[in-house]
């Protein structure tokens, strides 16, 4: 094969297209996986179309950005949107052609005839890697995921008659009626968490989304507790087998807070029967891998098809990082007769691996699309009046399984997390502008350092805004300083320690869009140590030191930890081994029960430094005071969805670290449109 320069390469041969790829590997643009990819399809199939595998080079691309395929007719639309493209005038050198220089000009038409090799595309099922759904290009793994998801859910929303028919709606009527008497008329005018739960009691598949503070955990552990009763009434004493999960270790152990108290404070009464349903409700929660029982080194897992997993509801919350892969795997393994129930807020970021499931399934959900049979049936069970503005003769069958909960319960009226995270989801960079504008406010700040160096921003890291109250780093660190226990103590007050200084670390993050560059995670990681050790507040030079904060960064089901479990180093006391004393990972157990877990640094594989985390690894996670940073630069990593999903880790302050207002305007103009066949389900149920 002749060598071709990357920078003059066309189209014109496989030799040219793989020269081409070559080049962007090179320039950092593309994965050596999608070029290595395209040598197979080319020794497979030698008289295939150039076009054919430039297409299949960037499928593969798309996956590891987190698309399920490649749309051909985006890609001929915005060519250099199918790369990973560093920002406008970062390129650092001579660069390779970009698909915006081969593309133009180019015809639909002629890229789907590229298509036509029965060697290595399909246009269903078979065995070719490739296979094409309309101007969609996909590897077939990911074409079978979509496949098995629209078909497992198209079977679940095909029984809601037969649901509805073995329905006892005196008795959900009463249910809801209890459990919603005490809730005050909210905002909206309109308990959207009743009609949620109504909803789902019919349903072997629905979807409860809403933000931050919208009673997503409130409103299942209320529907659990329905279908509870209505079990018992119906005939089984020993009720439902339910389960709860959640995508990761950090997510399941939050879950597994929130519910360890909510249980006990349900409205279900003091007698036995209050006090059986209770005991009927789970408290305990797992992660997605576990529950179906992950194989090390494997795709595949304990419970399939074949092996389904022995439950009759199963609950799955913070489902947006839910992948299409995994959902696929919990589809395969749910019993048929189970209930689904997934929880999550839309607008979130959604999974890092491929697709964006729970996003796809509600793009519909803000404007309701409810049929006026749905309406009608509403209003006699939960006497809850949908308004007129969220009905539709066209709404399809998915749409009747999905609320949207509207009314936010952390926040109040007047806060500033609440309007800002607001503007920013509705993708108004006009009215963010206008906001900040507006100000002062008193639980949200923009702080404009011109450098990541600057003295003034790492004062503030440090210490905060002690006249706002909010904290920095130095708390938590004073705390595990002044508050240590001496020789003498005992377990319970080495546990009682670390809890107080979790807890106090709890109190502020730092959140950045970007791993690398200066404004990054490694970069803000060795910067905040260094500025902590030159004031005195953490010591040593090696990799461990009290006062480090890590994040485990893969599932150790021997220790007990998941991915996201995030624990510090302290030195205890006694028993020396070094100035000082042992140094000891603390984590709490997640479990609701504030045990401490001490872990060795030793035995601790995949983890990394916390002080500053990525918005994703963020997920699932609540910090007192939450702080974004955003780079210099503009990046297409940022986007609307990732700026929201910081602002809504914060519960009482939000600050803004960002040079430029321009490139906050433009990640909130720039929307996560991951490609998948998904996002049509909607419209064609």
């Amino acid at each position: 094969m002749s060598v071709v320069d990357p920078l003059k390469a066309s189209l014109d041969s496989p030799a040219q297209v793989l020269n081409l790829l070559q080049g962007w590997v090179e320039a950092g643009w593309l994965r050596r996986l999608d070029r290595v990819f395209v040598e197979f399809l080319h020794r497979e199939a030698p008289r295939a179309e150039p076009r054919l595998l430039l297409a299949a080079g960037l499928a593969s691309h798309q996956l590891g950005r987190g698309h399920v395929c490649l749309d051909l007719e985006q890609l001929l639309a915005r060519p250099d949107d199918s790369l990973s493209l560093p920002p406008e005038g970062l390129f650092g050198g001579p660069a390779p052609r970009l698909p915006s220089e081969l593309l133009a000009g180019q015809r639909l038409e002629d890229w789907l005839a590229a298509l036509l090799c029965p060697e290595l595309v399909a246009d269903g099922p078979g065995e070719t890697p490739l296979v094409r759904e309309g101007s969609r290009l996909y590897l077939r793994r990911y074409w079978q995921y979509e496949q098995d998801i629209a078909r497992a859910l198209g079977e679940r929303l095909a029984r809601d008659e037969e649901i509805l028919t073995r329905l006892p709606e005196a008795e959900l009527r009463d249910w809801l009626q209890r459990l919603f008497a005490a809730d005050p008329r909210p905002p909206s005018g309109v308990n959207w968490q009743r009609i949620a739960c109504a909803l789902a009691a019919r349903s072997a598949f629905s979807i409860i989304t809403g933000g931050p503070g919208t009673g997503k955990t409130t409103t299942v552990l209320r529907l659990l507790a329905i279908l509870q009763a209505l079990a018992r009434a119906g005939g089984k004493p020993q009720g439902l087998r339910i389960r709860l999960a959640a995508p990761t270790g950090k997510a399941a152990a939050r879950l597994n807070e929130s519910i360890a108290g909510a249980v006990a404070r349900l409205p279900l009464g003091d007698d036995q029967q209050g006090e059986a349903l209770r005991a009927l409700i789970p408290t305990e929660v797992s992660t997605v891998h576990r529950l179906l029982g992950s194989r090390p080194d494997s795709r595949h897992f304990r419970h399939d098809a074949e092996r389904p997993l022995p439950l009759d509801v199963l609950v799955v919350d913070e489902a947006s990082m839910v992948d299409v892969e995994l959902m696929a795997a919990l589809l395969q393994a749910l019993p048929t007769p189970a209930r689904l129930i997934l929880l999550g807020d839309k607008d979130q970021l959604a999974s890092v691996e491929a697709g964006a499931v729970l996003g796809d399934l509600c793009r519909r959900a803000e404007g309701g699309h409810y049929r006026p049979e749905t309406v009608r049936w509403l209003a006699g069970i939960s006497d809850e009046p949908v308004p007129a503005e969220y009905l539709s003769e066209q709404g399809g069958a998915l749409d009747q399984h999905i609320v949207m909960l509207r009314d936010s319960h952390r926040f109040g009226p007047d806060s500033g997390i609440a309007a800002l995270a607001a503007r920013v989801r509705a993708g108004d960079a006009a009215a963010v502008n206008d906001f900040w504008q507006r100000g002062p406010h008193d639980d949200v700040s923009w702080r404009r350092p011109a450098e990541p160096e600057e003295a003034a921003l790492a004062e503030w890291l440090v210490e905060g805004d002690p006249a706002a109250g909010s904290p920095g780093y130095g708390d938590y660190l004073r705390l595990m300083h002044s508050r240590q226990p001496g020789k003498s103590a005992d377990a319970q007050a080495r546990d009682d320690w670390a809890r107080a200084v979790l807890g106090a670390y709890g109190g502020f993050q730092l959140l950045c869009a970007l791993r690398g560059g200066a404004w990054g995670v490694e970069a803000m990681n060795r910067r905040i140590r260094t500025m902590l050790q030159s004031r005195g507040l953490i010591s040593g030079e090696g990799q461990w030191y009290a006062g480090r904060p890590v994040m485990v960064t893969r599932n150790d089901y021997g220790l007990g930890l998941m991915n996201g479990d995030v624990g510090i180093a302290l030195r205890l006391p006694g028993e020396e081994s070094g100035p000082g004393g042992r140094l000891r990972v603390a984590f709490l157990s997640g479990d609701g029960s504030d045990r401490v877990r001490w872990v060795l640094p030793s035995r601790l594989g995949q983890l990394e430094t916390c002080f500053a985390m990525t918005v994703h690894k963020s997920q699932g996670s609540e910090f007192r005071h939450a702080a974004l940073m955003l780079p210099a630069h503009g990046n297409p990593v940022l986007s609307r969805e990732l700026v929201y999903t910081g602002i809504t880790r914060a519960s009482r302050w939000f600050t803004l670290v960002a040079s430029k207002p321009e490139v906050l305007h433009e990640a909130v103009r720039r929307r996560v449109r991951r490609v998948s066949g998904l996002r049509a389900l909607g419209d064609a149920t």
